[in-house]
């Protein structure tokens, strides 16, 4: 890792475990942001006049439009001023704007509030990235990525957790200052302890036609557009699954009390997986272990809308179908984002912005309309999670001009460190 900011006393490089933990801290910040904020809903909406319960999803569909939007924009900011003022900056706005929401009186203020936080965590993903494609290429990019993703997943177990524990003593006001105190805190460690990763040499400027090249480049790329694009497909089942995933629990089911556990359980299998995945991606490869995880995938889905579709009201065969979607889920995620990524190095933050806002607006309208579909039943859910899967394939089988299972042609590039 090399310090870029030569006018500045050399700074204390972070080990491999402590620069894989900021990654995923950083990974955090969208997931925490969504939720913690699950449990609240139904007392949002009851203290701010909210009348239908399906507007309610707003809080989370107005952080995921700022969070799609402003991608766009960290990308060539950091690859023209580097990326720690950015990520500084970002983690100030999202501390910021908490703040703001912990005061709101208004559903409209909160969701403006919401908005900003989205844009917040928008440089915290797409720097995130753009720093690990610094320094790493190709299987151990992947590999890298899984360890962050590993620790990350643990977010969704315990940040829905976190959230009952707060509206166990206190209004759901004061998750908002969670969300401030921890921006803070992640703030400070990152500008103490991570150097810029981008050289001053590897700095492009920021003109509109340097702009423009690189987004034309990132969205014609092969590789980048066909597993950008999958990526989408499988984010939309994601988002689909937080949007409804409250309802689920609360009138499908009639069990409240399972959303906190049910949320442990899937998250600890998308956790699982992506342990398992750095484990085996430097020797099976991204292709063979992501597209066979692909391929699972749709066969869950399949039987997740079979089961629905009969009237099967179990929970558990729901939760164990939705947990083994989510564990393949979690085989495709970082896989996808580093062959995504493949050719992308010299302009490594504005593909990631690029890939980035694409997953994120193309997944959440998708996940909006799943949630907006929830009928009462698992139907509109499980259907969901089969069609983005089946169109996930058909990018991957695109990209890889209907060959699955190919050999990595970066696999044994060295890292960058």
């Amino acid at each position: 890792m090399t310090n870029g900011a030569p006018d500045r006393p050399a700074r204390t490089v972070p080990g491999f475990t402590e620069f894989v933990a900021m990654v995923a801290s950083l990974m955090a910040m969208t997931a925490l942001a969504i939720d913690a904020m699950l449990p609240a809903l139904p007392a949002i909406g009851e203290a701010l006049d909210v009348a239908a319960d399906n507007d309610r999803q707003l809080v989370i569909g107005a952080l995921l439009i700022g969070f799609g939007l402003a991608q766009i924009v960290h990308g060539p900011l950091s690859d023209r001023f580097g990326r720690r003022p950015l990520l500084v900056g970002g983690l100030g706005l999202y501390a910021a704007s908490s703040v703001v929401a912990a005061f709101a009186q208004s559903f409209e203020l909160l969701l403006a509030a919401r908005f900003c936080q989205g844009i917040a965590v928008a440089a915290t993903r797409v720097l995130a990235i753009s720093i690990v494609r610094d320094l790493y290429v190709g299987r151990k990019m992947a590999q890298v990525m899984s360890f962050a993703m590993m620790v990350f997943m643990a977010v969704p177990v315990l940040a829905p957790l976190f959230g009952e524990i707060i509206l166990a003593f206190a209004s759901w006001r004061w998750i908002f200052w969670m969300f401030a105190a921890i921006g803070i805190g992640v703030g400070l460690w990152i500008g103490w302890r991570l150097p810029e990763t981008l050289s001053p040499e590897d700095r492009l400027p920021l003109t509109p036609a340097r702009i423009g090249r690189g987004w034309r480049h990132t969205v014609t790329e092969r590789k980048s557009l066909g597993y950008m694009l999958a990526s989408a497909m499988l984010s939309g089942a994601l988002f689909g699954f937080i949007n409804s995933i409250q309802q689920v629990m609360y009138d499908t089911f009639d069990r409240p009390d399972m959303l906190v556990p049910a949320f442990a359980m899937i998250a600890g299998t998308m956790s699982a997986a992506s342990l398992l995945n750095s484990r085996i991606v430097l020797r099976l490869g991204t292709r063979l272990v992501s597209h066979s995880a692909l391929l699972a995938f749709i066969g869950f889905a399949a039987a997740g809308a079979v089961m629905a579709y009969t009237g099967n009201k179990s929970l558990w065969v729901f939760l164990i179908l939705l947990s083994a979607n989510m564990g393949a889920f979690g085989l495709c995620g970082a896989n996808f984002g580093a062959m995504a990524m493949e050719e992308m190095g010299a302009i490594a933050g504005t593909a990631s912005s690029v890939q980035g806002a694409v997953g994120v607006l193309v997944g959440a309208v998708i996940g909006g309309s799943i949630g907006q579909m929830y009928d009462g039943t698992t139907l509109p859910l499980s259907l969901g999670f089969l069609v983005c899967g089946s169109l996930a394939l058909v990018s991957v089988l695109a990209t890889e001009r209907g060959r699955l299972f190919n050999e990595d042609e970066l696999a044994n590039e060295p890292a960058r460190v």
